[in-house]
């Protein structure tokens, strides 16, 4: 289901964000600590080429970073521009913009916290919107990816 949704997802993303989905699911491991929690990337923007025979040129990441964390953010840049671009393989960034704003990021500790089951009317709705589904597999996978759906929804609340 993942295969399916991520290679349904990955084109839409790269072509509004510039950037990839494996990008945004490391962005904590590549980050670390405090600055992975209360920052999520944004976009990458590439620099426009007039001509396919242009040189190439970084681009810039787009960060979205807590507003008390942002200045720490600020001081770890050029750590974070070297990253990212290990994690890519080649100098993709060359520069870092930071937007304040509150970065709502799902934490393991949050979900341990939250009911994990559904109450009665959450799986009463979400059995009659899967129930029509004839392949016994797919139902019980769409079934689980609307659990985890609803589950953060509530966890959001």
């Amino acid at each position: 289901m993942s295969e399916l949704v991520g290679g349904i997802l990955e084109p839409i993303i790269a072509k509004r964000a510039g950037m990839t989905l494996s990008l945004m699911n490391a962005w904590a491991d590549i980050i670390g600590g405090q600055l992975g929690k209360h920052s999520r990337p944004e976009k990458i923007l590439w620099p426009r080429r007039a001509h396919d025979d242009d040189p190439f040129q970084p681009a810039t990441l787009v960060v979205a970073c807590d507003g008390a964390q942002a200045i720490f953010f600020q001081h770890e840049t050029d750590a974070i521009i070297e990253r990212v671009n290990t994690f890519f393989g080649f100098n993709a960034i060359s520069r870092i913009k930071i937007q304040q704003k509150p970065v709502a990021s799902y934490s393991p500790e949050k979900a341990s916290e939250a009911s994990k089951e559904l109450n009665e009317a959450e799986k009463q709705r979400l059995t009659e919107m899967v129930g029509n589904v004839e392949d016994d597999e797919l139902r019980q996978k769409l079934t689980k990816l609307g659990e985890g759906i609803i589950l953060r929804q509530r966890d959001e609340d």
